[in-house]
């Protein structure tokens, strides 16, 4: 087993508790009958799964096993395979390229670890032998700039910020035009922490995305939105709306490691059909990880790597 998994998996566990602790009472030895379904399918709500996609995977292993004699490791085998399957109808890859600015717009609610996310890409990518820049344009909170401004001097970033109370437009027009000029290969534009509820910053976030468009009609290139792991279902809510502000391209989910509810992740990607590019599990500037369907499905249902 690789230290990756090792993490994912103690990472995972509040969850795999509920459902592989869950499988190994519920089939000793026993037939998939009705009431084993309905209690698997139990097993998979309080998971966070969410009730249309748990009702699918039910149907699969109704399809597949139904009144036949299975053990536990059966089930968790073939549960596992059926949400790979469902994870890997996105690709989850981070795709940049080569020889020009890549504009990555970062956005999601305040305390779902947004900063920190742009912290550990922008290390991530200067490790790579990238050319990386943040433009700090969460510019109304003072504490927000700090923030961020640590992250930049530990991953080897340049920083682009304003004064106290700029307009955070500005800020994003100036990271641009000065990362195009100077060969940048990815800019991270860090935004304000915003609810979905919040009208004057949605509209904060409008005005930014318009501004860089003069510049470059396809830009941003990548509008990452950061979920809290913990949030379950309801984050479900916040895809939504961020949605209808900027066409966001992929997730990042963090705290997975303090959530029972890290099912959720598969019914968000099934819902909204968007790829999830990186996890987050832990406080430490290598715990960001790309996406993995297989390893995430296994890791979910508590199965090791290599079986």
């Amino acid at each position: 087993m690789t230290g990756f998994f090792s993490k994912l998996k103690a990472a995972l566990s509040k969850t795999s508790s509920k459902i592989g602790s869950g499988i190994e009472h519920l089939f000793i030895k026993k037939k998939l009958d009705d009431s084993a379904l309905e209690e698997l399918e139990d097993l998979l709500l309080f998971a966070d799964i969410g009730t249309s996609v748990s009702s699918s995977i039910i149907t699969s292993l109704r399809k597949h096993k139904f009144d036949k004699e299975v053990t536990s490791e059966e089930i968790k085998n073939d549960l596992s395979g059926i949400i790979e399957e469902i994870l890997s109808q996105q690709d989850h890859s981070f795709k940049l390229e080569d020889g020009k600015l890549n504009i990555v717009l970062v956005c999601g609610v305040n305390g779902n670890g947004k900063t920190t996310t742009i912290g550990k890409m922008a290390a991530n990518s200067f490790a790579q032998g990238k050319k990386v820049a943040i433009a700090a344009c969460d510019t109304f909170r003072a504490a927000a700039v700090e923030q961020i401004e640590k992250w930049a001097q530990r991953s080897g970033a340049i920083l682009y910020k304003g004064e106290s109370k700029a307009d955070p437009a500005s800020v994003a027009h100036m990271a641009v035009t000065e990362s195009l000029s100077n060969g940048t290969d990815i800019l991270f534009i860090d935004t304000a922490g915003r609810l979905h509820n919040h009208k004057n910053l949605m509209e904060e976030l409008v005005k930014i995305i318009r501004v860089i468009k003069k510049i470059d009609e396809d830009a941003p290139h990548h509008s990452l939105l950061v979920i809290d792991g913990t949030t379950g279902q309801n984050a479900a809510i916040q895809v939504e709306q961020f949605k209808l502000i900027t066409n966001i391209s992929g997730l990042v989910i963090t705290k997975l490691d303090g959530t029972a509810k890290a099912g959720a992740v598969v019914g968000i990607v099934k819902r909204f059909a968007l790829p999830v590019h990186f996890i987050g599990f832990g406080e430490s500037i290598d715990d960001l990880k790309q996406f993995s369907p297989k390893d995430f499905s296994r890791a979910l249902v508590g199965l090791e790597m290599n079986q």
